[in-house]
């Protein structure tokens, strides 16, 4: 019988604004208390792909994403709880700055019980650095403030001129160096992957030791209590993708994958085989096949150049077989796609259409949507605008009141969307989904 209660060091890390270095600052933590020989989890508030990847390779553990509105409370509390019971500490990545959005960092961190660490850039400021810091801590009230860290600090008198700013009793976790060696590559939906840094492990490893001159204090213990297994009404169904094989894209061009979504479908009862789009010839014996998100774009030759792969997936739908894809994964099974240079190439040729990358967003934000199978919540994330004469089955529900909805297109089993849905908001809906023999 679990207990009760369990108790774990743990903080959330965040910022006045994205940028300041939550995810650098975060590498640093977990990699120097790993050195320690520490057990270190790491979560990442809201939805991303990119961070997670960097703070896996820091803490050599999966980076699971903690979200309110998206995974539920519950939900969110049992992962953590999970964490708790096998880690000795406990470390969460915030997005955005510490109040931004509905569902803010802040709000998570009062909801657990996290004490907050806040990474503030402080390479052009000087007592200014402690009046923000004030801020972040007094905003809203019931708000626990384990310290502040500096980013991008200039020499130790500049690092000594913003801890001296601070005002009386807050914490000082010390400071990390301006230095491009600690920084991470991004590109237009974020970061740059984990696999394409060839010198990750280094930047990890020289912001770790930077950090841990200083030899960072351990957060205090915070309580845990575990979850249930019901969340946003639905409880899993038992084992309903029992001995079903779902061949799952996996590479450079697909990689936007949750670690949640293939944890459902493992506990669904599912045996998950992998494949490279880009690589590949043939697809894994498989009775359902799933295409998520990613950079195809980034690939363009070489997916159209596989023409073997392009062959066994139109094959696996004239078969009348589940395939469910999601933005990148889509633009994939479309006529054609563009990258922002205008170089065109030839799709999978499954869904009439074409997209191109443009150099700014087309649509950002938290989505729900009501399928025939049930609803099921997620989040969009894309530069591609696609132009396709099919018409939507159904629209996603943005969750701003400004937001721009998502068309869901099918056709048979196949099933496509710009919307990166999260599989544990509706397990059920996600099983019939990837069910074989279940018409839509």
């Amino acid at each position: 019988m679990r207990p009760s209660t369990v108790q774990c060091p743990a903080v959330l890390i965040s910022a006045p604004a994205s940028g300041q270095g939550k995810t650098t600052a975060t590498a640093a933590l977990a990699r120097w208390h790993r050195q320690q020989g520490l057990r270190v989890r790491v979560f990442k508030t809201g939805p991303d792909f990119l961070d997670p990847m960097i703070l896996e390779c820091a803490s050599g553990q999966p980076v699971y994403q903690l979200d309110l509105w998206m995974g539920g409370e519950v939900h969110c509390r049992e992962m953590l709880y999970r964490a708790a019971c096998e880690s000795d500490l406990i470390l969460v990545e915030g997005v955005m700055g510490l109040h931004d959005g509905e569902a803010s960092s802040a709000q998570l961190a009062m909801r657990f019980g996290l004490p907050v660490l806040a990474v503030i850039d402080g390479s052009a400021m000087a007592q200014t650095f402690g009046a923000i810091a004030l801020g972040l801590a007094t905003y809203r009230p019931g708000l626990t403030m384990a310290g502040v860290l500096a980013n991008r600090v200039g020499s130790e008198s500049h690092a000594q001129m913003l801890r001296e700013s601070l005002p009386e009793g807050m914490a000082w976790f010390g400071a990390l160096p301006r230095n491009e060696a600690h920084g991470m590559p991004s590109r237009h939906l974020g970061l740059v992957q984990a696999q394409e840094i060839a010198d990750l492990e280094l930047r990890i490893d020289q912001a770790a030791q930077a950090l841990g001159r200083l030899a960072p204090a351990m957060p205090l213990p915070v309580s845990f209590e575990p979850g249930a297994e019901q969340q946003h009404g639905q409880v899993a169904p038992e084992r309903s993708l029992q001995g079903v094989r779902i061949a799952v894209a996996r590479d450079a061009a697909f990689s936007f994958l949750y670690p949640a979504n293939l944890d459902t479908l493992r506990e669904l009862g599912a045996e998950l085989r992998f494949f490279s789009p880009l690589s590949d010839a043939a697809l894994p014996e498989a009775d359902s096949l799933y295409l998520p998100g990613g950079y195809p774009e980034l690939h363009l030759d070489q997916l159209a150049h596989n023409r073997a792969m392009r062959a066994a997936i139109h094959a696996h739908h004239e078969q009348g077989k589940p395939l469910v894809a999601e933005c990148g994964g889509m633009l994939y099974l479309l006529d054609s796609l563009s990258d922002v240079q205008g170089h065109t190439a030839p799709m999978l040729g499954l869904m009439p259409g074409k997209a191109v990358l443009q150099k700014r967003f087309v649509n950002l934000g938290m989505h729900g949507v009501t399928l025939p199978e049930g609803a099921v919540r997620g989040h969009t994330f894309h530069h591609a605008s696609m132009d396709s004469p099919m018409t939507p089955v159904a629209s996603t529900q943005p969750q701003r009141q400004s937001g721009k909805a998502e068309g869901v297109y099918r056709a048979g089993r196949l099933h496509a969307s710009f919307l990166h849905m999260y599989f544990p908001s509706n397990p059920t809906a996600v099983a019939a989904l990837f069910a074989p023999g279940v018409p839509t």
